[in-house]
């Protein structure tokens, strides 16, 4: 393989049917780099110390999954890798790919295995695979009958199966930054098979384009493109321009991907960390990408007990109310009550006290089992059940000063367990030192002025 190509006889209609192919393919099919040194970004794989240099290099290149976002150069470094290794190579998807054509490509990667020639098969999608589809590339993979490289903006350890993914070197891509996609843009600009001076794009303009474009450089591409195309020969691209080729919006999520979950969780975090900015933002990236606005209510519902809880209850009460809003009025004018409530439980004083008790409990009863309550306790309704000593020795707490018992209600052996542990913040503070009280606690270690 390292022998490289074999040369071959020209193809002249070959030749031109490619040529006529790449002239009238999107900007972004046209400026994909044809060499290494070519792909901008992704300098940890590909710099000087990058492992898939290195990898390509030495002629070593393992089978992999690019785990990346979408425009993040995937199937560009798959194409890459196969021209670099002299390797042949077959691109599908697993959208459309059967398991006739996963051992239809495994047939013709034997007989180039024969002539000398090795086969790289870029399946993009991988996660789509089932797992049929994907035990049948194990024998491929495991044998080094092929090199499979496979796509995916999913976390490949949770859609691809066990031990196909145990096969595969996982590599992961990042978005590209503002300067990589600004460099994008400005070589399609002069590129004789990009724009070649279709159009003029100043530095607004690229930056509202690269602004735009969320660090995916096939989308910068498009919109470069979708900007030019109503333009006349040596027209200049503005910000209103590219405002209008996008539709006004520069989004990235997928409400059923991995920017979903990353997104919700930067949300809970803000919550949690008492940052309303932050929280207001990605409340708006949630519904500016279609997130379904009863979801976020429903994860403001638990933020609202989880990490505010006693420290100011009234957080759970806005927090329902939201949620009923959503439910009663909807998009767009629920956006509002979604940020009221976002707002308030950012700010509110944070106690994780209730979570704690409960995880504490519940830890308890799946260790050891739950214990029968204390007779007093137990119910004396049913026939019988006083012949049994339910109810026996019960003391009506409104009978006592104060209303509260001198005495443990956990089943026996327990007594003087502690699950709720009280901070000292907002009104959890009062509560605390109820409590102090009614244990009788000199002092709760957990509990503090603030």
């Amino acid at each position: 393989m390292s022998a490289g190509r074999q040369p071959q006889e020209p193809d002249l209609l070959s030749a031109l049917v490619d040529e006529r192919t790449r002239a009238g393919a999107p900007l972004a099919a046209r400026m994909r780099p044809g060499s290494l040194d070519d792909v901008v970004g992704q300098a940890a794989l590909l710099g000087p110390d990058g492992f898939l240099r290195a990898a390509i290099a030495e002629d070593r290149v393992p089978s992999m999954v690019l785990y990346g976002p979408p425009g993040t150069g995937k199937t560009t470094l798959a194409r890459v890798i196969a021209e670099s290794t002299a390797a042949e190579f077959e691109h599908t998807s697993a959208v459309s790919a059967t398991l006739a054509d996963v051992r239809a490509v495994m047939v013709r990667a034997r007989d180039r295995l024969a002539a000398g020639r090795r086969t790289v098969l870029f399946l993009d999608e991988i996660h789509r695979f089932n797992k049929a589809q994907q035990d049948a590339l194990l024998p491929a993979v495991e044998d080094g009958l092929l090199t499979l490289i496979g796509a995916t903006t999913e976390n490949p350890y949770y859609e691809i199966n066990s031990a196909l993914i145990s096969r595969l070197r996982v590599l992961v891509l990042q978005s590209l930054g503002q300067d990589d996609v600004a460099t994008l843009l400005d070589r399609a600009i002069a590129a004789p098979h990009g724009l070649a001076d279709r159009v003029r794009l100043p530095a607004a303009a690229r930056n509202a384009i690269v602004a735009r474009a969320g660090g995916d450089a096939r989308a910068a591409l498009n919109l470069l493109e979708a900007a030019a195309a109503g333009l006349p020969d040596g027209g200049e691209v503005t910000p209103e321009v590219v405002r209008t080729a996008s539709g006004g919006r520069a989004i990235v999520y997928d409400r059923d991907g991995d920017a979903h979950y990353d997104t919700i969780s930067a949300y809970i975090k803000s919550l949690r960390g008492s940052d309303p900015d932050a929280a207001i933002y990605y409340l708006a990236a949630m519904l500016a990408g279609g997130e379904d606005p009863k979801y976020i209510a429903r994860r403001l519902i638990v933020a609202a007990s989880e990490d505010v809880g006693n420290a100011d209850p009234a957080a759970l009460t806005v927090a329902v109310a939201a949620a009923r809003a959503v439910e009663f009025v909807g998009l767009p004018e629920a956006r509002i009550n979604l940020a009221q409530a976002t707002t308030y439980v950012a700010v509110a004083p944070k106690s994780n006290a209730s979570y704690r008790a409960i995880e504490a409990a519940i830890e308890r009863v799946e260790r050891e089992g739950s214990r029968r309550p204390p007779l007093a306790l137990r119910d004396s309704s049913r026939p019988n059940a006083a012949h049994l000593g339910h109810g026996e020795g019960y003391h009506y707490p409104h009978d006592a000063p104060d209303a509260v018992l001198d005495e443990s209600l956990l089943p026996e052996g327990m007594e003087g367990e502690r699950f709720y542990h009280p901070t000292g913040r907002g009104p959890e503070g009062t509560l605390a030192e109820r409590l102090r009280r009614i244990r009788g606690d000199q002092h709760d270690e957990d509990a503090g002025p603030f």
